[in-house]
């Protein structure tokens, strides 16, 4: 078995990609495929990436065999960073190689991965390669997710279209209402976001990610899951 492998980025850092990972994750395992969510990297954090806590918690699992071996999570680092900065500071090196290793040895045991980056796309993974990079030698298909904050125009487009130049397909779109700061921004921000989507990606998904505690067990939760997500389960 070869399994789907699916990459998870977004236009920042702490948009909301850990916990749509965990949601995509929860949703396949209830369509009845067998998947993993997987952290590429994560910094600030010691000993046992929290991200990968948060996608068990969501998903109502324990952690398994790949997250205690490491393989659902390769490098952990404690300042809080991009990683080509982390792994300096503790006199280490990312292996890209390895990254991919892990990934493909998960790829073999379930029908989809879930990868999940950090930051944007563009952060700097080593001295030399940004995540873009990594992706586009991989041709992963990657779910963005955007917001509403303020500045996410502006990102959002910029990585719509450099993905597109870089061949990267960007299957799905997802636009985290956390927070609503503005609602004239926020309504303006979604028209704006599908007709960039429309004009690169027109048979791509785009979703609302709705403010609601996914920890729970909620007829809320599971009609998004059910409606949200099987819109886009197809492009993906």
């Amino acid at each position: 078995m070869s399994g789907k492998i699916i990459f998870i980025s977004s236009i920042d850092t702490d948009t909301g990609k850990t916990i749509f990972t965990s949601l995509l994750g929860r949703y396949l395992k209830k369509k009845g495929y067998s998947v993993i969510t997987q952290k590429i990297i994560q910094t600030g954090c010691e000993n046992f990436s929290e991200d990968i806590k948060f996608h068990r918690k969501i998903m109502n699992e324990q952690l398994n065999h790949f997250d205690l071996k490491g393989l659902t999570c390769p490098y952990i680092f404690k300042y809080p960073a991009s990683p080509h900065l982390a792994a300096m500071l503790e006199g280490k090196t990312i292996d890209l190689n390895f990254i991919s290793y892990t990934t493909e040895r998960l790829a073999v045991l379930f029908n989809y991965v879930l990868v999940e980056g950090a930051g944007g796309l563009y952060v700097p993974l080593t001295n030399d390669v940004c995540l873009i990079d990594y992706i586009q030698e991989k041709k992963y298909p990657v779910v963005l997710v955007t917001s509403s904050k303020l500045g996410s125009i502006n990102h959002t487009l910029l990585s719509i279209e450099l993905a597109w130049r870089r061949g990267i397909n960007v299957s799905a779109l997802v636009y985290n209402n956390y927070p609503i700061t503005d609602e004239v921004i926020f309504n303006d921000s979604i028209k704006v976001f599908r007709k960039y989507m429309n004009k690169y990606f027109p048979a791509s998904g785009i979703v609302n990610l709705p403010v609601t505690d996914f920890s729970e067990n909620t007829e809320e939760v599971e009609l998004y899951l059910s409606t949200c997500l099987k819109k886009i389960f197809v492009t993906i």
